[in-house]
């Protein structure tokens, strides 16, 4: 490159400074010169001001300094000494003639004339230094520029090689001169100020590095095997990639705008429009115009609700979600409508409350419209990204094995994946705000739709000659290109994903997938059981990762602690054990015969998993606040349901002729009315007997909500009393569907005939028990049973007293409500521990009859899949913290826990 080249690309004139060593070197010259030129004349004393010829000397000394290095370079750059010495001459000037005035300046301050012929001095001054300083960066770009030839005749060369030696003395050359100006071109980037600017130059480097390797590959592929079309076109591709970042990086050298990373930048469409549309429902009433805001509002909402169709129609949307992504924009359809009327209504008057109401309302629609296509966006992702590289490997396979036909088939399937991978990284793009995250997505996938072809094409060249080493050592690079890129991919999507949405969806899909990984178990279907669990482990993998990342984000303390600790029992505990037990599941069934297959195990490694995701998910949100918490899922009423059963009924129902029980007392006619009137300090008292039981409650849901109550009249039971004792401390709060004494009486009574019921059961389970401590325990929790049945019996028959002292009511019914909830919670307690031994008796010593072929199982223990739970279940509104139960974890071996471990002792071992 000549001088003259340089020259012609100098504008003198131009004085945009571009690079940071420029600005920080011409920051001090600007703030003497600026100091010298505000400083003010003395107040008192006319004369002479000891602080501008300080000043004076230190632009003085600074403007020979600037010449002195000018003078320097211009010799150690002989390409442009002459316009070097130009622009330190003009520095030599004009320093001269802004000394001589700013000395006359300093000697008589109060001179405006002179004061003026100083500033016009020091901007001639400062223009000076600011072109020596531009020329000088300039030199910077020249030696750039001059790397980036040699580089370009490089390639030059390497497109015109024909044999093995050619291409490796070119590359070897190509190497050297790619690495200079990979180096020279970071110097560069970190010098330039403008962002964009720097984000090209990095990209091209990025491409520059990363194609070296595929450069050399698909060069010997071609010069190998030139009669290959896909080895040209391997070749071709790779040598285009290279060009257009040499040309980037020559562009931002020069100041030009380049097609770089930049082109992807903006903001998702969809989000924006749902923002913006936001705004501008935001209308004030005194200039409302119905003409005007009605069609612009509906046109913006319908083109909004075109693009919610487009996601919702898409093929991996799930038909739950396209559901109520339709609900959703008809229900934001209907609130535009009643805004609009609000607006005509109150037209050229002030806003009222049914307008602001209005308004609220359509905000909160949008609000759920922006949340289900968030999640519709993270149903994509979750899916598309599970088994990225099965379809790569696949092709892969086929290539080295030589089938060309299956190749062609293979490529169309792994072109569907990548384009799949592409509209599901737009999706996202199109819901985030994040202008850096969306721009990276933007270039990382179309890195991907440009590098499909070629790695299919790669794959053609190793199909058509499987022994070439050449061949094989393309395909292998490009493999690696294509599983690094969708890394990339893959980050730069979570980046973009709330990791909250991203954790939601997720359980979801792991609750799914475990479900029918279950029912797979059940049909004996080996090959759906082991591809389900795949992607469970593929899911659950991610997962880990993905909140891994995040945690990145946050200091190190005890919140990262216990979410790291939740990802590592998933990982190194919960999937190992799920993956024993499908690999034996497996392996049973595809045996001939098919083997016997332990399903409680398998179902219980299933439900860990899944306690497992959740567990993380509800570490990663326990710094959240409710108002943080944007989901349609993640709360549930503590108070109104309970893991054994069904949820109670959140609205009373209507009983007529009910029996006033205080003829006398007016305004109380129940019992339960009585029990809301109790004194404060009773009903705290009452409120903490209520905690001891819902601890209790809790050891109950534990242990009795993960058996199938199919067949197992021991866990209906169970369930039946636990939900009556419920209500039972329910009508001691003054709530719940128990009104009346009667009421009370006759659920003792529903819990008596029960525990009858459960009697008889587990003393027939007991008979078929062999003598054995767990025999005798179970009999014993038999008579705790029948004691605390008639413990209930009697404490239900005891009211409230209400007393009418002066117009005043007395009401006293803290020892009757607080025995009533002791002896439900004993009861609990009895009928947990009944589970737990019949449990073992039914099923733990049936190994030890030999001899006499057993009766039909009295009752069948089979585990129940696990089903979608609440994350967090939020207290009463009087409750003053709220409760977080930790997942389940696995416990030292004990006889009487055999069951909330799911596993049985050895077959030697006795109990």
């Amino acid at each position: 490159m000549s001088t003259n080249d340089l020259t012609l690309k100098w504008n003198p004139k131009n004085l945009e400074i571009k690079t940071r060593t420029v600005e920080k070197t011409l920051e001090p010259l600007v703030m003497q010169v600026t100091t010298l030129v505000s400083s003010k004349s003395p107040q008192k004393k006319k004369g002479k001001s000891k602080r501008a010829h300080v000043l004076v000397a230190a632009v003085e000394r600074a403007t020979a300094n600037f010449v002195e290095r000018g003078e320097m370079i211009a010799m150690e750059n002989p390409d442009i000494k002459v316009e070097m010495l130009g622009a330190v001459e003009e520095v030599k000037n004009t320093g001269a003639i802004m000394s001589s005035a700013a000395r006359e300046f300093a000697n008589d301050p109060c001179s405006s004339v002179k004061r003026g012929n100083m500033v016009r001095a020091s901007r001639n001054l400062l223009s000076a230094v600011t072109r020596l300083l531009i020329l000088a960066d300039m030199i910077d770009v020249h030696l750039l520029l001059k790397k980036l030839r040699r580089v370009e005749d490089d390639l030059e060369y390497l497109k015109s090689v024909s044999s093995q030696a050619e291409l490796m003395d070119g590359m070897n050359r190509f190497g050297k001169s790619a690495a200079d100006l990979m180096t020279q071109a970071a110097k560069r980037q970190y010098e330039l100020k403008d962002p964009v600017q720097r984000d090209d130059l990095a990209a091209a480097r990025a491409v520059l590095k990363k194609h070296s390797m595929m450069l050399l590959t698909a060069s010997k592929a071609y010069v190998r095997h030139p009669e290959l079309a896909a080895a040209k076109a391997n070749r071709d591709y790779v040598l285009r990639q290279v060009c257009e970042a040499v040309n980037t990086i020559s562009d931002v050298a020069q100041g030009k705008n380049s097609a770089g990373i930049s082109t992807f930048e903006g903001n998702g469409e969809l989000a924006a429009a749902l923002d913006d549309f936001d705004d501008q429902i935001i209308i004030n009433p005194l200039f409302y115009e119905e003409s005007k805001f009605r069609p612009s509002l509906e046109e913006r909402l319908e083109s909004i609700i075109s693009g919610a169709a487009l996601m919702a129609d898409s093929s991996c949307t799930r038909d739950e979600r396209r559901e109520r992504i339709v609900a959703e924009c008809n229900a934001v359809r209907q609130a535009l409508q009643d805004l609009l009327n609000e607006y005509m209504d109150n037209a050229g008057n002030k806003p009222t409350k049914q307008l602001d109401a209005a308004i609220e309302t359509m905000c909160r629609k949008t609000r759920d419209l922006r949340r289900q296509l968030r999640k519709a966006v993270v149903d994509h992702v979750s899916d598309s990204f599970l088994e990225s590289g099965i379809p790569l490997i696949i092709l892969v396979e086929a290539a080295k094995a030589g089938k060309e036909k299956e190749v062609d088939e293979y490529s169309l399937v792994f072109t569907e994946h990548a384009n799949k991978l592409v509209e599901v990284a737009n999706l996202a793009c199109s819901m985030s705000a994040n202008e850096d995250g969306v721009k990276m997505v933007r270039y990382a996938a179309q890195q991907i739709q440009n590098l499909c072809p070629q790695v299919i094409n790669a794959a053609r060249i190793l199909a058509s000659r499987p022994r070439s080493k050449v061949a094989q050592e393309n395909m292998e690079v490009f493999k690696s290109a294509w599983e690094t890129q969708v890394r990339i991919l893959t980050d730069a999507v979570d980046d973009i994903v709330t990791v909250d949405d991203f954790l939601a969806v997720s359980e979801n899909h792991i609750l799914e997938d475990v479900n029918k990984c279950c029912l797979a178990l059940q049909e004996g279907d080996s090959e759906t059981l082991d591809r389900i669990a795949g992607a469970i482990r593929g899911r659950s993998t991610r997962i880990g990762d993905v909140v891994a990342a995040e945690m990145d984000n946050y200091e190190p303390g005890l919140y990262t602690e216990k979410v790291l600790e939740a990802v590592r029992v998933l990982k190194a505990d919960y999937i190992p054990g799920f993956t024993h037990q499908v690999e034996g599941a497996v392996n049973a069934l595809i045996s001939t015969p098919p083997g016997a297959v332990d399903e409680n195990e398998f179902i219980d490694a299933s439900r860990l998993v899944y306690d497992g995701v959740r567990e993380i998910r509800r570490a990663v949100l326990l710094n959240r606040g409710d108002e943080e918490i944007d989901s349609d899922t993640e709360w549930d009423d503590f108070d109104e349901t309970s893991e054994v059963g069904s949820n109670r009924p959140l609205v009373e129902s209507r009983q007529e002729n009910l029996i006033d029980e205080y003829p006398d007392i007016s305004g109380i006619m129940t019992a339960r009315e009585a029990m809301k009137k109790l004194p404060e300090e009773e009903r705290v008292k009452i409120q903490q007997q209520v905690e001891e039981f819902r601890t209790e409650q809790l050891k109950f849901d534990r242990e009795v909500s993960k058996w199938d109550d199919n067949g197992n009249d021991v866990i209906v039971l169970a369930k039946h009393m636990c939900m009556i004792m419920m209500e039972m401390t329910d009508f001691t709060r003054g709530k719940g569907p128990l009104k009346t004494t009667m009421d009370v009486i006759t659920a003792a009574k529903k819990i008596s005939e029960a525990g009858t019921k459960l009697d008889k059961l587990a003393r027939a389970i007991a008979d078929q028990c062999p003598e054995s401590t767990t025999k005798k325990d179970l009999l014993a929790y038999l008579q705790r049973i029948a004691l605390y049945c008639h413990q209930l019996n009697i404490t239900s028959k005891v009211k409230a007293d209400v007393q009418n002292v002066s117009g005043e009511l007395i009401v006293s019914g803290l020892d009757s409500a607080t025995s009533l909830i002791q002896a439900a919670k004993n009861l609990m307690n009895a009928v947990v521990l009944t589970v737990k031994a019949s449990y073992v008796a039914s099923t733990k010593y049936r190994k030890l009859e030999t001899t006499v072929v057993p009766d039909a199982p009295l009752v069948i223990w089979k585990m129940k899949a696990p089903e979608k739970k609440p994350l967090v279940r939020r207290e009463a509104p009087e409750e003053v913290r709220a409760k977080v139960r930790r997942g389940s974890q696995k416990r030292a071996a004990n006889p009487m826990k055999a069951l909330s471990e799911f596993q049985g002792p050895d077959s030697g071992d006795n109990l």
